[in-house]
């Protein structure tokens, strides 16, 4: 029997089985303290940059002693803060318009004796009011809808604008916040006091006053006048009068080199001014709501139109010869349908009611230039559904760029009025018959498409939610200003 081992010798015969491999505890080497390490790190690594939060991510990212110096080299931070609030986008955002509030010499109280506006027709009266829309028309024996029509003068867009101006979503009291300035001026009115005056200087006393009232502002300081606007009411040539003889015709507004700094509509602009564009003539259609709109354009849609082609409209002295030839081959035709405004006749013109009747009854409605090269009765035609046929690319093409398409035979036919006047001698009627039935449909369609932004909303309502001959004059204001400001030329009218 062997004597018991002593304690050098067992722990010497450890160290050998630890050496052969045998059993028994086994202390790791520095290898797996390093793979260990490794895989702690790495995983911390991945839970970090995953955000895993809870259970032993919890525990190893808020330890409850003092830090490691592993973990000290990354910031703890919320994997998933509260969003930022979103702030919504200022509908508004270059669009705010600041409107002068003027003296009420410069408009208000220049309707204060309506009479005196135009003696010769009686005075403006029945025009002026609803603010410039003019009296309610009744349903003209079937012709109009129920509401929306108005006997509106085609010479007061002036008072029409600043009543749509009023109900403008955009404006504001800080003129340095505003994009455009607008001047409402009532220059038809004041014009129209005047008209046949002989006296220069009483024609023009008002138009001088308004330069020097401007000037003195500080907010014209600010770019010169060149960022206000204005609507005067008439045709461009009604303000350019060119000197100071009693027969010469109008003011001389347009031409104050003030003015000439502004940008001013109307319904007819100079081809030889880029400081003024022509808008429609107003209608006498002022619809308060978008389904308004379109209730009409379903009637005009459905309307029957046993006529061709239409003429409303009498000779003109100085511009009549293409009307008498037009007149002339109308009392020719069979399809024609003639409203010859001459005469005892020429009352029944002054009827909305009895002009319409003629547009909506007929596929094509003759516009030859009027007293000058645009006509009221232009908007009138797209107002009734009914294709315009132009004589001259000046009575539409040349002007309304803003509100009608520039694909011009998608909407209206032009014949060329020395083809008709000329040795050509051009029939209008095989002209418009030779249009296949499909394209007429087509053009009546596209115009149809156009009266809401060919037409003024209701000066009153408060509920316009359509885009209209307003809306769309304003647009152009605003990118004309904004191209000023930015030392970029004006764009074409």
């Amino acid at each position: 029997m062997k004597p018991p081992a002593t304690a050098t010798e067992t722990a010497s015969a450890a160290t050998e089985s630890q050496k052969d491999g045998g059993g028994g505890l086994l202390r790791p080497s520095w290898m797996c303290y390093m793979v260990v390490l490794s895989t702690v790190f790495w995983f911390l690594v991945v839970s970090l940059h995953s955000g895993v939060e809870g259970g032993l991510s919890s525990a190893l990212f808020k330890p409850s002693g003092p830090s490691l110096p592993l973990l000290d080299r990354f910031t703890f931070e919320d994997q998933n803060p509260a969003p930022e609030p979103v702030v919504p986008a200022d509908p508004c955002a270059g669009r705010y318009i600041y409107m002068y509030d003027m003296p009420a010499r410069f408009n208000e109280e220049l309707l204060r004796d309506c009479y005196a506006l135009r003696p010769w027709m009686g005075g403006m009266c029945r025009y002026v009011v609803n603010g410039g829309m003019g009296e309610p028309l009744g349903d003209e024996g079937g012709v109009f809808s129920e509401r929306g029509w108005f006997a509106t003068d085609q010479f007061l867009l002036d008072i029409i604008f600043h009543g749509r101006m009023k109900r403008y979503g955009c404006l504001t009291n800080d003129s340095a916040a505003a994009a455009a300035v607008f001047v409402p001026f009532y220059g038809s009115c004041d014009l129209g006091r005047y008209i046949f005056h002989r006296n220069a200087s009483v024609k023009d006393a008002l138009a001088e006053d308004l330069v020097g009232w401007l000037t003195r502002r500080p907010e014209w300081r600010a770019m010169g006048g060149r960022d206000h606007f204005f609507v005067p009411g008439r045709t461009t040539w009604d303000f350019r009068r060119r000197h100071d003889d009693a027969w010469e015709w109008g003011s001389k507004l347009l031409n104050y080199p003030a003015v000439q700094n502004m940008t001013a509509i109307l319904v007819e602009s100079s081809p030889y001014s880029r400081n003024n564009f022509a808008v429609p003539y107003p209608t006498y259609f002022h619809p308060a709501t978008a389904a308004d709109v379109a209730a009409w354009q379903d009637r005009v849609r459905a309307a029957e139109r046993p006529w061709l082609f239409s003429f409303a409209g009498g000779p003109r002295q100085g511009n009549g010869t293409i009307r008498a030839d037009i007149i002339r081959q109308c009392r020719a035709s069979l399809l024609c349908n003639l409203f010859h405004c001459h005469g005892a006749a020429a009352a029944g013109c002054n009827s909305p009611g009895a002009v319409m009747r003629v547009f909506e009854s007929s596929h094509f409605c003759l516009q030859p230039r009027g007293d000058t090269m645009t006509r009221r009765s232009t908007f009138d035609t797209i107002l009734a559904g009914c294709i315009p046929v132009f004589f001259h690319p000046g009575s539409a093409y040349d002007q309304y760029t803003l509100h009608l398409p520039p694909e011009h035979g998608s909407y209206s036919v032009l014949v060329l009025h020395s083809d008709v006047a000329g040795p050509r001698n051009v029939s209008i009627e095989e002209t418009l018959r030779a249009i296949p039935p499909e394209k007429v449909r087509s053009m009546r369609e596209e115009v149809i498409r156009l009266i809401p932004t060919v037409v003024y909303a209701d000066t009153r309502s408060s509920r316009v939610d359509f885009r209209d001959a307003f809306d769309v004059a304003v647009d152009a204001v605003l990118d004309r200003v904004a191209r000023r400001q930015r030392g970029e030329p004006d764009a074409g009218k």
